[in-house]
């Protein structure tokens, strides 16, 4: 059956819709292949259904904050019921209305249900249909990768996926990993009353984000109850009284742990096996993600590839900008647009929420640059004080000399809007002096940007309110 299109996608998420609605605005007509649900990982298995317990959960931790201050709280315990069915009816409305009711409404816009494969270059089968073009889109995503463990063929474990989809949550919780999943489903099961151990293999969580504001973070979750256990391997796994019994050197030192059931959340492994890219020459890495140039270009003429597919940032908006890339560079010959991740912010959805754009320290320097950096404990900002959450750090990393902002490292209460703001910064290459002299809402967390930014040459603790 032959069809008119200019464009082919593989995938239907984030990353594929933001390229499909940017081809239709310039003219092009589009064919997205999706053999699974609509939406991709975000809206059904990630960043919303997650983010959707993760404020519940904030929002109980809020009331028994509030019980402290003398505002009550009514013990009822938690209606999971409620509680998941709330997080379907988020993950439903979000996916019918801004996939679903999108794809009807767009004209150019054609979906084909199957997986789609590569039987030669240009060309892709799906079901009984050959669809052949020669601006071909890879957007298939990712999903969560499971590490070969001694013994976990035996036990019945979870992923962040499997693990948002239960009806009830248990009363113990292993976790293997200190990444983003873990930390943020870590808390998330605590504040429901799970009790929460976290096994890390490295010397500290976050190891992407500098050491301050993730020390910073790693003190909150201790206070708040979440076990957090450093330089951990995991040595074996059994299930033991129908429990889960997790055998770990920690420290050098064995320790036998057991809890009711078992999450694995050790990153994210690209959906690149069986589509045939060998049959089109896309080449891969060593792990299986697609291999790009800054432009989004793959080893075979006329196949791009964006979002968690090819690695890198592997959240929702950078995936998104990353099929934008690959489209005007197909549409627009001549064009060599590319992606700029040094101003595209990341947050990670913790509380005190952990927010990062542009350079840490580390990469900075190893990038040629000189640097000076300042680092402002939360417990500065007067909002914070207003709020009860005082946890958390800023780091600000700079060029010394010209003071060029190279880079936000936080963990505060409500980060995502500070790294929103700390994104349009370094964009637009703004100093800290910039940053310093700009005028903020007082209270507000935002503030603390300017008094971390005021820290490079004064004592913030000697200014009074508002000061300039």
């Amino acid at each position: 059956m032959a069809h008119d299109h200019d464009i082919v996608i593989l995938g239907s998420g984030s990353t594929a819709f933001a390229a499909a609605l940017r081809a239709q605005s310039l003219g092009a007509k589009v064919v997205m292949i999706e053999k699974s649900m609509l939406g991709g990982t975000c809206i059904n298995w990630g960043c919303i259904p997650s983010k959707t317990l993760i404020h519940s959960a904030l929002f109980y931790r809020e009331a028994r904050l509030g019980a402290g201050l003398g505002l009550g709280l009514e013990e009822n315990g938690i209606d999971f019921g409620r509680l998941m069915a709330h997080k379907d009816e988020v993950v439903k409305y979000l996916r019918t209305s801004k996939y679903l009711d999108v794809i009807q409404a767009v004209p150019g816009l054609r979906l084909v249900r199957g997986t789609g494969r590569f039987v030669a270059p240009g060309t892709v089968e799906v079901e009984d249909e050959t669809i052949r073009c020669d601006k071909i889109l890879i957007a298939t995503g990712g999903f969560p990768r499971v590490p070969n463990l001694p013994g976990l063929h035996g036990i019945d474990y979870l992923t962040s996926r499997k693990a948002l989809l239960l009806k009830e949550f248990p009363a113990s919780l292993i976790i293997v990993g200190g990444g983003v999943i873990a930390l943020e489903l870590g808390q998330m099961f605590s504040r429901l009353g799970t009790r929460v151990i976290i096994l890390e293999h490295g010397p500290r969580v976050l190891r992407s984000v500098d050491e301050e504001p993730v020390l910073a973070l790693q003190k909150a979750l201790f206070d708040e109850g979440v076990d957090i256990r450093l330089n951990a391997s995991v040595t074996g796994l059994s299930v033991v009284d129908g429990q889960v019994a997790v055998t770990a050197e920690i420290g050098g030192n064995r320790e036998d742990l057991t809890a009711e059931r078992l999450l694995l959340a050790v990153g994210t492994a690209p959906a690149s096996s069986g589509i045939g890219l060998e049959n089109a020459g896309v080449e891969v890495d060593a792990k299986g993600f697609i291999t790009v140039d800054k432009t989004m270009r793959t080893t075979a003429p006329g196949v791009w590839a964006a979002g968690d597919v090819i690695g890198g940032m592997m959240i929702a908006t950078a995936g998104a900008r990353e099929g934008i890339v690959a489209v005007d560079n197909m549409l627009n010959p001549g064009c060599e647009c590319e992606m700029d991740y040094l101003s595209t912010p990341m947050t990670i959805f913790t509380d005190p929420e952990v927010g990062l754009v542009g350079h840490g320290e580390e990469s900075a320097r190893k990038s040629g640059f000189e640097v000076i950096t300042n680092t402002l404990p939360v417990s500065a900002i007067p909002k914070a004080h207003v709020t009860g959450h005082t946890a958390g750090a800023i780091k600000i990393i700079a060029e010394k000399g010209t003071g060029r902002l190279l880079g936000v490292h936080l963990s505060c209460h409500r980060g995502a809007e500070l790294a929103n703001e700390a994104a349009m910064a370094i964009r637009f290459a703004l100093t800290v002096e910039d940053l310093a002299s700009s005028l903020h809402v007082y209270p507000s967390m935002g503030e603390g940007l300017r008094l971390c930014a005021q820290g490079f040459t004064r004592d913030v603790a000697k200014l009074s309110c508002c000061a300039e």
